[in-house]
């Protein structure tokens, strides 16, 4: 994997995955969301953050997520965009397009 500088991070759009780790459709999810981003090589398009709820509920309050699972963009200091319970990778790919290649 491609190490990023901290200059690379700013600029680039944060995707985070907030999830539960003993959830299947969660897990379902993952799935989708790594079928979308190899599908189209947008591996490096997001600096990418997976936030399980079990160990950062914390982080799921200050977003205010209420659902997983979720995803969020975030360019420079707010959120773009969120898709709460994506239920395919069509979905997601729709959710992801103005990022995508």
């Amino acid at each position: 994997m491609k190490e990023t500088s901290g200059r690379d991070l700013i600029q680039k759009p944060r995707l985070v995955y907030f999830h539960s780790r003993v959830s299947g459709r969660c897990r379902r999810v993952d799935a989708y969301l790594a079928q979308v981003l190899q599908r189209r090589q947008n591996h490096e398009t997001f600096a990418y953050y997976s936030v399980a709820q079990e160990e950062r509920p914390d982080l799921l309050e200050r977003f205010g997520v209420a659902l997983t699972p979720t995803l969020v963009v975030i360019e420079g200091k707010s959120v773009s965009a969120r898709l709460e319970s994506p239920r395919s990778s069509r979905e997601i790919a729709g959710f992801l397009a103005p990022w995508l290649n």
